[in-house]
């Protein structure tokens, strides 16, 4: 963004004041403005059409009257100096005004505006013109961009006004060429007068007025008032110091030893003095990415009208001292506390102000939630803790049950929301979230099914309900698939965890293989039924029954088989059923589970 550089009054008040008007509708009549000169703004009418007929000039197009001018006011000056120069023209927000620079000496050959602008003011701003808003409203579009001027270049200036009211406007001068050249970045010759240009001063300065010339005999004073100039008794010398901050026009009446006489005008005039109010410091949460420093401008201003004063902010008690680069009103939220300078001036003349005050702006830390947003109430536990946990200064707590404490038990599932609010410095920050607590059931195992006699034994285990469930075989690493591969035969522990918290639940079991029938006829096929894989168990047992649960035989790891007999009997073809016992590794006698203990004998 550019920077907007010290501003120089080259002003003036409102439409009706006791100084007489300068206004001028026409550009051959244009009123010369230069260093600290007044002007008088306003317009009275529509005066002459500078533009021959024309339709356009610029961006100003023609208006009803047929005319490009509107309720307009002539101006010109003439550069004195090098540098970057700009203007801002002070408004009533409700108007809406428009303007047209031209880089001319001659109001017959003014060519097209080098700025010019024609939008209206909508957004009630309180300035338009070339450079940047005073304000450091960044977002005025009624602002072109700077020019750069040399010494001697003559410019004129119209105003326009397109409003059903007419309260005025005032001029100030910007640019780093009032930085450069204070005294004479405007060329004052183009204004003849004895006494001078005009004078824009604050209340309470004296103003000097010289008249002196050679030969002189005798001075008169007077000062303009509704009926007239009145003469200022006793005032006779050649100087006249003004110390009653009177605005007004000013006359000397020169009588010459020849009996000639020289009179001469110059208005003064005087703008309010501000006075800058105390202001707090106040925060600014983290979480927004700008702070609205309009939101301190009444503050500043205390009991003064804001249409009579601009309130600026700056980053160095130096701007603030020279109205140099004021920061936008939408500044960005700094990491840091920063000093912020405010400087109040004269809506009139910039040079009337008061820098007195400042106030810090803090970040404010919108409160971090960072604890879960889920939380797992495990069955038969009494109650789980939501929450942070830790209460922090200046940090309020306020949950959707009623708790106000940074975390709080609750003993049923559902879902909580809790609003924690930073306040420091009048700011609020707040932040919001939900925690939904579920109730979770530890894990039950269902069913473990093993394909054995395969190459790879395969088992899956299964679950009495659906849950964040992690599994283990033995002592290997957990898995999130319930499907175990290429597990060996023998005894083997599954264990099925709950990674929520809510507990885990643990299973023997035993991956051994047999055949689903056989035929004991003696063929040598098949004619033996027997556990394949029971020699990887301690001490194991197979048990076989028939139907009715007779105990028929019972093998062990060395045992051919059976042979289908009973006390040296062949039995019928049918179905039978056998169980598997064998010592755990805590030296118990153990069944082994989830074995399909069927087979069929065929004759």
């Amino acid at each position: 963004m550019k920077q907007l550089l010290t501003l120089i009054s080259a002003i003036f008040f409102a439409a009706v004041t006791a100084v007489s008007a300068q206004v001028s509708p026409d550009c051959d009549s244009a009123i010369p403005i230069c260093n600290n000169t007044p002007v008088n703004g306003g317009t009275t009418g529509f005066g002459l059409d500078d533009f021959g007929g024309a339709s356009m000039s610029g961006c100003l197009e023609e208006t009803i009257t047929g005319a490009i001018e509107s309720n307009s006011a002539w101006y010109r000056f003439r550069t004195g100096a090098s540098g970057q120069l700009g203007f801002n023209i002070g408004i009533d927000t409700s108007e809406d005004w428009d303007f047209a620079l031209y880089k001319s000496a001659d109001c017959s050959t003014l060519g097209e505006p080098i700025r010019c602008n024609f939008f209206d003011n909508q957004d009630q701003d309180s300035f338009l013109g070339v450079g940047e808003d005073p304000t450091g409203n960044a977002s005025n579009i009624q602002y072109e961009d700077w020019i750069e001027v040399a010494p001697g270049e003559d410019y004129y200036l119209l105003i326009n006004n397109f409003s059903n009211s007419n309260s005025g406007f005032s001029i100030q001068f910007s640019g780093n060429i009032f930085v450069t050249n204070p005294f004479d970045a405007l060329d004052c010759s183009i204004v003849s007068n004895l006494l001078g240009p005009p004078i824009a001063e604050c209340e309470g300065t004296d103003v000097t007025l010289n008249a002196t010339i050679s030969n002189d005999s005798l001075y008169e004073w007077y000062t303009l008032t509704e009926t007239g100039n009145q003469l200022i008794v006793g005032e006779n010398a050649a100087v006249l110091t003004i110390t009653n901050s009177y605005s007004s026009t000013y006359r000397v009446r020169v009588i010459r030893p020849d009996g000639s006489v020289i009179i001469s005008d110059v208005q003064v005039g005087f703008s309010s003095m501000p006075t800058a109010f105390p202001l707090l410091d106040v925060g600014a949460c983290s979480e927004d990415v700008d702070f609205d420093l309009s939101v301190k401008d009444l503050e500043a201003l205390g009991v003064q009208s804001p249409d009579d004063f601009v309130v600026s902010y700056h980053n160095t008690l130096v701007d603030a001292n020279s109205g140099a680069n004021a920061v936008p009103k939408l500044f960005p939220i700094p990491s840091t506390g920063e000093v912020i300078y405010v400087r109040v001036a004269s809506g009139e003349n910039p040079d009337c102000y008061d820098a007195s005050q400042q106030f810090q702006l803090i970040p404010l830390v919108t409160p971090v939630l960072d604890f879960p947003s889920e939380v797992f109430l495990c069955d038969g536990e009494p109650s789980v803790r939501i929450g942070s946990g830790i209460t922090l200064p200046f940090h309020s707590y306020q949950w959707d049950s009623g708790q106000m404490t940074s975390s709080i038990d609750v003993n049923v599932g559902g879902a909580y929301t809790v609003t924690v609010t930073n306040a420091q410095n009048g700011v609020s920050c707040s932040s919001v979230k939900t925690v939904l607590v579920v109730v979770s059931n530890p894990p039950v195992i269902s069913t473990i099914e093993i394909e054995d006699l395969q190459e790879e034994n395969t088992v899956t285990i299964g679950t009495v309900a659906e849950g964040d469930w992690e599994y283990q075989l033995d002592n290997g690493s957990y898995q999130s698939s319930p499907i175990f591969n290429d597990v060996l035969s023998g005894a083997h522990t599954v264990t099925v965890n709950d990674i929520r918290g809510c507990g885990s639940v643990t299973e023997q079991f035993v991956v051994v293989g047999f055949p689903k029938f056989f035929t004991p006829n003696g063929d040598m096929i098949h004619d033996y039924w027997q556990v394949d894989g029971v020699e990887t168990l301690e001490d194991p047992q197979v048990s076989i029954y028939d139907r009715f649960g007779k105990l028929l035989t019972q093998l062990t790891s060395n045992s051919q088989g059976w042979d289908g007999t009973f006390s040296g009997k062949q039995l019928p073809a049918s179905d039978y059923w056998f169980k598997l016992t064998y010592k755990d590794t805590n030296g118990q006698i153990t069944e082994a589970k989830y074995i399909n203990s069927h087979f069929s004998l065929k004759r």
